[in-house]
């Protein structure tokens, strides 16, 4: 592998603290202070007194669902969730969507806007087989350089309707899917005792850390929570679970809700939210004080169940920040910890942050603050990688991908 030279960035301001020199060498940051002398072959940048944040995390997106790039997509669905499932289902297979293409060109747009860490669901069905999985994982490879990409083998369609979806999500696991995905044990699939016994065990047997799709109301999301706590407990699978949206939480009663926070909190079971603006909403400030670690993702992006999105982690924390009523600074440097450090420790991502010693993946924004930089959401003018230069003004430099 090339030899990364090192990096000098003079005058930036980490999250907002006084001016530093931050110096990298061997893609991880080596020393942060003034006036650092440039070690010899050192690159040198002027950050020009530019707010320097951490790489930003995409907590939950589908890569291989997206159609952003193409055409326009006239969303005609039914409101159910399970016309939307049918109605994308029916569109990949006549269209021949390339989850390969399309993947490579979303991963790419995050990338460009100072998203170095994401976690991507991939739809394992007895339609599709490992398909889209495939393709994911082509531009897994592709972005390694530069983007740590976490795959969940998805059950879109969930676990027990179709059989063989079982068998196919142990395939995608043993294929390379680093994280195994779950969906709505009693809403979609029904037997909730049967469908989790059925993931966790596959979960136990490979090894491998769950994140499960949650979108299940009131008792009965309350009900499925419970049971996936109980199996997380019994399996010894403390901080290897993540909830995503979670919807339940934020109907509950508060003695209910904090029940179940507490145990979250005590198992790591991580809470990872789009704050979507037709959905209850699991209570953001709530849930940190319990311990849980909450952190935020697009879900989808400009595909068949939606023509929203953008694959900009700082416009995913001002929409956290409107949808939790947000308003003081302090507040919206919890919007922004959704979008980095609570995201990385909630997914498992390792040598992260702006310390010596962490892996060099950092972003500078003409902004005086945190909280101006969630709301204003300034371009992007420098994004680095394990140490490398790959953006500048919100524009992939043709070497970004390069080994």
């Amino acid at each position: 592998m090339p030899t990364i030279p090192p990096l000098l960035i003079r005058d930036v301001r980490p999250l907002g603290a006084p001016p530093v020199d931050l110096l990298v060498q061997d893609g991880r940051i080596a020393t942060l202070g003034p006036a650092i002398a440039a070690p010899a072959c050192c690159v040198v940048e002027d950050g020009c007194g530019a707010l320097l944040l951490p790489g930003l995390v995409e907590g939950h997106t589908h890569l291989d669902k997206t159609m952003w790039g193409m055409d326009w997509y006239r969303n005609e669905v039914g409101p159910r969730l399970v016309d939307r499932i049918e109605n994308e289902r029916a569109f990949r297979r006549a269209s021949g969507h390339d989850a390969a293409a399309q993947s490579l060109v979303l991963a790419r747009a995050f990338l460009a806007q100072g998203t170095t860490r994401l976690r991507t669901h991939v739809d394992i069905d007895t339609d599709a087989g490992l398909r889209h999985l495939e393709g994911v994982l082509r531009t897994q490879e592709t972005m390694n350089a530069a983007q740590q990409i976490q795959i969940v083998a998805f059950p879109q369609s969930g676990l027990l309707g179709r059989p063989g979806t079982a068998d196919l999500l142990d395939q995608a696991l043993a294929a390379g899917a680093d994280v195994l995905g779950g969906l709505d044990p009693c809403a979609i699939d029904g037997d909730p005792v049967r469908s989790l016994d059925l993931l966790f065990g596959i979960a136990e047997r490979r090894g491998r850390p769950l994140d499960i799709h949650l979108h299940e109301p009131d008792a009965m999301g309350a009900f499925s929570l419970g049971l996936i706590l109980d199996r997380t407990e019994a399996l010894g699978l403390q901080g290897r679970v993540a909830i995503s949206h979670g919807f339940c939480l934020g109907d509950l009663p508060e003695a209910e809700c904090e029940a179940l926070l507490a145990r979250m909190a005590r198992l790591g079971v991580a809470l990872v939210t789009s704050a979507p603006a037709a959905r209850s909403v699991p209570p953001l400030m709530r849930c940190r004080r319990a311990g849980v670690t909450v952190l935020a993702g697009n879900d989808g992006i400009r595909d068949t169940w939606t023509p929203y999105g953008n694959p900009d982690m700082l416009e995913r924390a001002m929409l956290l920040g409107l949808r939790y009523n947000l308003r003081r600074d302090d507040e919206l440097d919890v919007a922004l910890d959704c979008v980095t450090a609570a995201g990385a420790r909630g997914l498992g991502f390792e040598d992260y942050g702006l310390t010596t010693g962490c892996r060099a993946d950092l972003v500078l924004v003409d902004a005086r603050t945190v909280a101006e930089a969630v709301v204003a959401r300034p371009p992007r003018r420098l994004v680095v990688a394990g140490g490398r230069v790959v953006a500048r003004d919100g524009a992939l430099l043709p070497d970004a991908l390069a080994p």
